[in-house]
């Protein structure tokens, strides 16, 4: 059995985490750490809450002592735990240094201090950069260079990662992975924004054109990724989890206006962000030659899927928007 401290486990893809891991490794336990801001919600993790081996600890990854405390309790560590909004980055940068920097260096140093605890991060594509449309898409190998305070943050929690491995032989996975989609997404980013506005009879905020690129993987097939790293990737090294689905943003739209029955009416066309990353797209050979992983959830079928989930869990999703407002944001 193994014992694992999972970081920022109440939100998007930590949940859904969770939920995976418990359905592949049922005799596994679990100890969620999350500190519950805005993104952080306990109902995602419903149906698990009452699991004897799953405890959910409400806390910061900055707590050194907390987290410390925690530490000599596991031996595996997968840390989710971010601050990952873009938008919310460029408004203001202090927590995504605090937390994506100084978090990740809390939750090392313990690791390392209580005998060199297995240690997987979650990180972005958004590190990287941006393309152009003919560039050569994301690998392990390609350099350093990011657009955002969001993306700067990432870029320097992975770094640390490295230096801890280098350093202090701390057994470190490092994996980078592209826009992630599924159920239970704090309605902010664009596909569940745009599913739960239609919903709601808004239009959709369209940034410029829409003619960014990004590339899109389930949740499912992310956290699929994970497992098969934390269990067979080589220690010290980087794997890029990618879905292999380049889709322009206005495409998106479109796609999730026609299956919801709008069109293009309810789009808004709003002032495109600052230092708007024009491209994003990842190679996954290395996983798929050294890990046999691959994605297998077709990008469609998992946006219907998706749009459904958001139309049977409307109480889920209008919980979290009308309590966004009493909470620090």
């Amino acid at each position: 059995m193994k014992k694992i401290l999972v970081t920022g486990g109440a939100g998007f893809i930590g949940s859904n985490f969770i939920r995976y891991w418990f359905k592949n490794n049922p005799n596994d336990f679990i100890i969620n750490l999350d500190k519950l801001t805005y993104a952080g919600n306990l109902e995602s993790l419903k149906d698990i809450s009452n699991n004897s081996n799953y405890k959910f600890v409400q806390g910061d990854i900055c707590d050194f002592d907390l987290v410390n405390k925690l530490t000599k309790e596991i031996d595996l560590i997968i840390h989710f735990a971010a601050e990952s909004h873009v938008d919310r980055s460029i408004e203001n940068s202090s927590d995504f240094i605090k937390t994506n920097i100084d978090g990740t260096r809390v939750l090392l140093e313990s690791a390392r201090i209580n005998g060199g605890i297995r240690f997987h991060h979650i990180s972005t594509d958004e590190v990287f950069g941006s393309l152009d449309l003919n560039d050569k898409k994301f690998n392990e190998l390609t350099p350093y260079d990011p657009r955002s305070p969001y993306s700067a943050s990432k870029s320097a929690s992975d770094h640390l990662v490295r230096a801890y491995y280098h350093t202090y032989n701390l057994p470190i996975t490092i994996s980078n992975c592209s826009n992630n989609y599924g159920p239970y997404q704090f309605p902010e980013k664009l596909i569940p924004l745009f599913i739960t506005n239609l919903l709601s009879g808004k239009k959709v905020p369209v940034y410029g054109s829409g003619e960014n690129i990004r590339d899109w993987i389930h949740v499912d097939d992310h956290n699929r990724g994970v497992e098969v790293i934390v269990k067979n990737g080589k220690i010290g090294e980087t794997y890029c989890l990618g879905g292999g689905n380049e889709v322009k943003n206005i495409k998106i739209t479109e796609m999730i206006l026609s299956k919801l029955g709008f069109g293009s009416e309810m789009i808004e066309f709003v002032g495109d962000r600052l230092g708007h990353d024009f491209r994003y797209a990842i190679d996954f050979s290395k996983a798929q030659k050294n890990l046999a992983w691959m994605p297998k959830i077709n990008f469609e079928e998992g946006l219907d899927e998706t749009i459904s989930w958001y139309k049977k869990n409307i109480s889920w999703w209008q919980n979290i928007i009308s309590n966004r407002s009493n909470k620090k944001i």
